[in-house]
């Protein structure tokens, strides 16, 4: 409102001091990261309180302690309510309205938020563990994932300009820009030509019908990461402050990755392609680390408060759109790989866990799943809740970790993959 408001005076001749920083990006992406932290610091102690007076907490977490005694009973749940508020109010207030960039990943936020809440206040509310069910989860998930492909389809705003090349003219410098196009092009690392074509790869369908084929390749995969980072997000939810410090560390990734991509300069000088309305993107992920880290004062351990499916669906559902929309989808699984780790781990721990049911056996890869509650979990636990099981790898339960450990080790190596995918842009 405010960046539209100085537009509108802009053009009516009005010429305020100041009002011109609203024009320049960067300044736009720091308000929106401070406002962000005050709107979620404030605003949690405020909700933190009225949850705690009507005692909302969730029935799975109710039930949970850790090996070394540390209960979860009682702290309320929900939390992602103040990251979703924290993200949109600056948005609101510094975003360009106009840019479909901003638009769709605000429409991202309020739709896996409200399938999150769905799922959240089922376990709560009706004190039903297994929430909102899974596949009505995945058609949200899903029909996120058409949304965003279709407009990134068929949107006249969505264009790049694949080569961009800076150069010194009579002292000046100068910018020489390919034609835009429309185009199913993406970003891939460690090859020195590293813009990828979906189309290419139905050169055999002809001339014509191999970009109709690019395009249909290039929704259905938008399908796909929607859905898995959503879902990798929502996994890595299970240790107080995890998922927020590891999608903070991310969506700033993203955010770097989207400046290069938005500016001119820097995208001739990394041999990027260019992404016209991009910054947009910049504005709203300084807001989205700016929540994350503001959530991240009342839910470091222990924890005060739990995002919930309202957070961990949202934020992971960001993270893909963003990547999606600079094309810059395919760094994800190196980005995301503690949320691919953790998905990988529930997958294979189930297909064990089946195919040895059918034998009359109980066994089990890891002690727990998602790999992260593997590490702090012992042997007894295990065979409480599932007695005469076996676990290949039992590892020492002398050597058990604290979740306190856990998570910052989990940070740790998302800074590395986050540095290493950044690099990405030179190592070629």
């Amino acid at each position: 409102m405010i960046y539209s408001l100085f537009n509108w005076l802009k053009d009516a001749g009005v010429d305020l001091p100041g009002a011109g920083m609203f024009q320049y990006v960067t300044f736009r992406a720091i308000f929106a990261l401070v406002v962000s932290i005050v709107i979620s610091c404030w605003f949690g102690s405020h909700f933190i309180d009225i949850l705690k007076r009507r005692n909302i907490s969730e029935t799975q977490r109710d039930e949970k302690t850790d090996p070394f005694g540390t209960a979860k009973k009682g702290v309320p749940t929900m939390g992602g309510v103040i990251i979703i508020v924290a993200i949109i109010v600056p948005c609101l207030l510094i975003g360009n309205l106009g840019n479909v960039y901003m638009l769709l990943m605000l429409a991202t936020t309020l739709i896996l938020g409200a399938i999150g809440f769905a799922d959240d206040y089922i376990k709560t509310f009706r004190h039903n563990k297994e929430g909102l069910n899974g596949w009505v989860k995945v058609a949200g998930q899903l029909g996120l994932g058409l949304l965003v492909g279709l407009v990134l389809r068929y949107s006249p705003q969505v264009i790049i300009n694949e080569n961009v090349e800076t150069r010194i003219e009579n002292n000046v410098e100068v910018v020489v820009k390919s034609p835009d196009v429309k185009s199913t092009r993406t970003t891939i690392p460690f090859l020195k030509n590293h813009n990828l074509n979906y189309a290419d790869w139905f050169d055999f369908l002809g001339e014509t019908n191999k970009y109709k084929a690019g395009w249909v390749f290039f929704v259905l995969l938008t399908l796909f990461i929607v859905t898995a980072v959503s879902n990798g997000s929502n996994l890595n939810d299970g240790m107080d402050g995890m998922a927020a410090g590891n999608s903070a560390i991310i969506g700033v990734t993203v955010g770097i990755l989207a400046y290069v991509s938005s500016n001119v300069v820097t995208a001739g000088h990394f041999d990027l392609m260019y992404i016209p309305g991009s910054q947009e993107i910049v504005v709203y992920m300084c807001a989205f680390v700016g929540a994350l880290v503001g959530f991240l004062w009342y839910n470091s351990y222990p924890a005060q408060i739990f995002m919930g499916d309202t957070g961990s669906l949202a934020i992971g559902g960001i993270i893909a759109v963003s990547a999606i929309c600079i094309h810059k989808e395919l760094l994800l699984p190196m980005l995301c790989g503690v949320f691919l780790v953790e998905s990988l781990s529930v997958i294979c721990q189930r297909f064990y866990y089946k195919t040895g049911k059918k034998k009359g056996l109980h066994r089990r890869i890891w002690k727990r799943t998602p790999i992260h509650d593997h590490f702090r979990t012992s042997m007894q636990q295990v065979q409480i809740s599932d007695p005469g099981s076996t676990v290949r790898f039992t590892g020492n339960d002398r050597k058990l970790q604290f979740e306190t450990k856990i998570t910052l080790r989990t940070w740790i190596i998302s800074i590395g993959l986050a540095a290493l995918t950044i690099l990405t842009l030179k190592i070629r």
